[in-house]
C-alpha cells in the first residue's frame, strides 16, 4: 500500500514479523513462569526471565477495548477514516492493538469474536482483526 506506515521488524520483534510474513500470529511465552506475553520484550515483564519462546497463537481473541477514530494522524489513515482501533485480547491471554476490518465501525462492540488477518503494507503483512461471525454480530445488533 503507498505510503502506508511499516512497522520496524528488526531486533527482538524480528520472529513476530517473520512469522506475520507467513501468515502466522504469534507471542513470547517466558520459560520460566510461563506468561505469554506482546510486545516482544527482551525479558519476561512477569518475573524478567530472559529464558523466553515463540509460540503459534489461534489467532482469535476478542475485542477489549476500542475506538472510532475520525480525525487520523496521517494522510495514510485520514483515506480509512471513520476506523476502528482496538486492543484486541487473544485467547492465549495477550492483548495487541489493531484495526478491526471488514465490518462497519458502528457494529464493532466489547466482546466481539476476531480473528486475524493480514494487511500488506509493503513487504510487511501487519496484523488485523475481522469479526468470526458477521451473520451472529447482524443478528445481536437487532
Amino acid at each position: 500500500m503507498t505510503g502506508a506506515p511499516v512497522p520496524n521488524q528488526e531486533g527482538v520483534a524480528g520472529p513476530f514479523w517473520e512469522a506475520a510474513r507467513q501468515g502466522r500470529l504469534v507471542a513470547q511465552r517466558c520459560q520460566g513462569c510461563g506468561y505469554i506475553f506482546l510486545p516482544p520484550r527482551r525479558w519476561c515483564p512477569r518475573c524478567w526471565a530472559s529464558q523466553l519462546e515463540w509460540i503459534a497463537c489461534s489467532g482469535r481473541g476478542r475485542v477489549y477495548s476500542f475506538t472510532v477514530v475520525h480525525q487520523a494522524p496521517s494522510h495514510f489513515f485520514q483515506r480509512r477514516a471513520p476506523y476502528v482501533l482496538a486492543i484486541v485480547e487473544l485467547e492465549e491471554g495477550p492483548r495487541l492493538m489493531a484495526n478491526i476490518v471488514g465490518v462497519e465501525p458502528a457494529r464493532v462492540h466489547i466482546d466481539m469474536a476476531v480473528q486475524v488477518t493480514f494487511e500488506r503494507r509493503g513487504e510487511v503483512p501487519v496484523p488485523q482483526f475481522t469479526p468470526i461471525d458477521k451473520g451472529d454480530e447482524d443478528a445481536e445488533a437487532r
